[in-house]
C-alpha cells in the first residue's frame, strides 16, 4: 500500500464518529489481548522487570488496563486526520501553561520533554495551537517511509514542523536566540551509536538519550517537562507543564537527562497503565 493510499484511507476512517471509532477500539482490545496476544510476552517481561514488588495478579491488572487504552490511541490518531482545533483544544486542558510563555516572553527557546505517555500524539496538536511561534517535533523516523511521510504530514497540521533526530541541531542553530519550542520525545530506546550513557530507570539498567540535555546546553535554553495525562472521561486528556531546569549551566554532566527521566518514571508509577508497555524499552545491553 503505498503513501496515496495509505492517505485516503486513513482520511476515510477518520470521518467516523468518535462513538463508532471507540467501539472499534472495543473490539480490537479482545484481538490484541486474548486473540493475536500481541506483544503480551514483551508486556510482561517489562512490568515484572518494572514492578518486581508487585504480585502478578497487580500487574496482570496493569497489562489489562494498558490493552485496554492502546487501542483507544489508535483510533485517536486516526481521528486526528479531521479533527477540528476547536476539538483539540476542547479534548486535551492546558495547565500551567504560563510555565512555557513566561520563557517565550523572555525571548528565550524552550526545550520541551515528553514521553510515549498519555495521547502524545495529541499533545502535538495541542503545543502547536499554543502559539505561532515555532515548534520543532523530535522524531525518530519509522522504518516503513510511506507510513512516515502520512504521519508526519498528519502532526504538521497545526503548524508544527517535524524534525529527524539527526537533523534537530541544524534546526536549532537557526533558531538559536529566538524563542521557540523544540520538543523532544525522550524515552526512546537510542542505538549504540548515539548514546553510551546507562542510568537506573525502573529498576533496570536502561540506555538513554542524551540530546535534549546536549541542546539545553549548547543553546542555555529551559527545559519544560509536558505531562499529558488521561482524565476519567474517554478521550479527554490534560497537558501539564513543568519548568525542570531554568539554567542548564548549573548542572554537571548528565543531571539533566537524570532529572527528566526521574520525573517521566514518577509520572509512570503515579498511573502505569498509560505508557507504552509494548514497546521494548531495555533492548539494549552494556556491552561487556
Amino acid at each position: 500500500m503505498g503513501k496515496k493510499s495509505i492517505a485516503a484511507l486513513l482520511y476515510l476512517t477518520s470521518l467516523l464518529p468518535f462513538w463508532l471509532l471507540y467501539s472499534v477500539s472495543d473490539l480490537l482490545y479482545y484481538i490484541l489481548f486474548y486473540v493475536v496476544r500481541y506483544r503480551r510476552q514483551v508486556v510482561s517481561d517489562n512490568l515484572e522487570n518494572a514492578f518486581p514488588d508487585k504480585s502478578a495478579e497487580e500487574r496482570d491488572v496493569i497489562a489489562k488496563k494498558f490493552y485496554r487504552f492502546l487501542p483507544d490511541l489508535v483510533v485517536e490518531a486516526v481521528k486526528m486526520r479531521t479533527m477540528r482545533a476547536t476539538t483539540v483544544s476542547k479534548r486535551i486542558e492546558l495547565l500551567n501553561a504560563e510555565e512555557v510563555y513566561q520563557h517565550l516572553d523572555q525571548g528565550k527557546g524552550v526545550i520541551g520533554v515528553t514521553a510515549h505517555y498519555g495521547n502524545w500524539e495529541l499533545g502535538i496538536y495541542r503545543l502547536s495551537l499554543m502559539t505561532s511561534l515555532p515548534k520543532l517535533i523530535i522524531y525518530k523516523p519509522l522504518s516503513n517511509s510511506d507510513f512516515n511521510s502520512v504521519y508526519n504530514d498528519l502532526r504538521c497540521r497545526f503548524g508544527a514542523t517535524m524534525v529527524p533526530m539527526k537533523q534537530i541541531l541544524r534546526h536549532i542553530v537557526k533558531l538559536r536566540n529566538k524563542p521557540h519550542i523544540s520538543m523532544f520525545v525522550a524515552d526512546q530506546t537510542p542505538t549504540y551509536q548515539d548514546s553510551d550513557y546507562y542510568m537506573d530507570f525502573l529498576q533496570q539498567e536502561t540506555l538513554v538519550y542524551t540530546g535534549t540535555e546536549r541542546i539545553a546546553k549548547l543553546t542555555k535554553n529551559p527545559v519544560v517537562y509536558c505531562h499529558i495525562g488521561r482524565k476519567k472521561k474517554r478521550g479527554y486528556y490534560y497537558c501539564k507543564f513543568t519548568t525542570l531546569v531554568s539554567d542548564p549551566d548549573c548542572y554537571e554532566a548528565n543531571e539533566i537527562t537524570q532529572i527528566h527521566n526521574r520525573f517521566t518514571e514518577k509520572m509512570i508509577k503515579s498511573q502505569p497503565e498509560y505508557w507504552l508497555w509494548s514497546h521494548r524499552r531495555w533492548k539494549r545491553k552494556r556491552r561487556s
